[in-house]
This record gives C-alpha cells, sequence and structure tokens, in this order.
C-alpha cells in the first residue's frame, strides 16, 4: 500500500461538483492499493499516519501529530500511485489491485483511522474527484508498507 500524505490548513474533494468529504488542518492522505497488499498493509499505514509527527510544537519543531494537533484526516482513493513509467511514457497500472479488493482495503484503512480516534472523511471510491487542498509546510511525505522509500 502506498500513500502520499500532505499536512494541510484545509482541503477537499467533489464529485461532480458535490461535496464528497471537507477538513480543515489535518493530513489529506492520498492511498493506492497494491496487487498484493492485505489489511496488515492497511494497519501498518494507518498506524504509521494517525502518529506521524509533522505538526509543529511550540519550538517550532515537527514533533506533534494529527492527534496532538486537534486535525483530521482527508483519505482519497488514489490507484495511480502504482502506475510504472519505467519502460515507457504511459504508465501501466498492472501492480494496482483490482477494484473489489481495493475498494475493502481502502474501506478499511478508513475504519483503522476512526478506530484511532481520529475524524476522516474520503471521497468516493472509483469516481473522477477534484482535490483542492493548502499544502502548510510544504510537507509531504512518502509512504509504503512494502517500506520501499
Amino acid at each position: 500500500m502506498r500513500a502520499v500524505v500532505q499536512r494541510v490548513s484545509r482541503a477537499q474533494v467533489t464529485v461532480n461538483g458535490e461535496m464528497a468529504g471537507e477538513i480543515g488542518l489535518g493530513l489529506l492522505v492520498l492511498l493506492g492499493v497494491g496487487r498484493d497488499d492485505t489489511e496488515d498493509d492497511a494497519t501498518y499505514l494507518a498506524e504509521k499516519i494517525a502518529g506521524l509527527r509533522v505538526f509543529e510544537d511550540a519550538q517550532g519543531k515537527m514533533n506533534r501529530s494529527v492527534r496532538d494537533a486537534g486535525g483530521s484526516v482527508l483519505a482519497v482513493s488514489q490507484f495511480t500511485l502504482y502506475g510504472d513509467v519505467r519502460r515507457g511514457k504511459r504508465p501501466s497500472f498492472d501492480a494496482a489491485a483490482p477494484p473489489e479488493k481495493a475498494r475493502l482495503l481502502y474501506e478499511f484503512f478508513v475504519e483503522q483511522i476512526r478506530a484511532a480516534g481520529l475524524r476522516c472523511e474520503t471521497g468516493r471510491f472509483q469516481e473522477m474527484m477534484k482535490v483542492e487542498l493548502v499544502n502548510e509546510g510544504p510537507v509531504t511525505i512518502l509512504l509504503d508498507s512494502g517500506k520501499k522509500f
């Protein structure tokens, strides 16, 4: 499983002009599910993201988690995180999970974030979405449950 995590002062996702999810201070998580991913991968990433210390403390150091900062999470499914362009210019998505599996693991990830005591808004799975955000810092962290980076 892969995630692009961005510290935001606000973020929202719309589908066909309708608001699907919106947060103020928090983390925007773009989440891709791989073909071989399991619930263990989703649990690992949810725990890592819930505890990720990317918010500043009183001394200006990134030392607080989204929970410590009183923030929320906006989780948006994004299969293109598994796009492979090593052999050309058009991405291959062979490593991405099929939609049925991806939906189940994406929803499980959201449940795990909520179980960690965080408010978690979502986009809409397998829909064309428009994501808007104000990245604070900017702070952007790449995570991979297989620890490939």
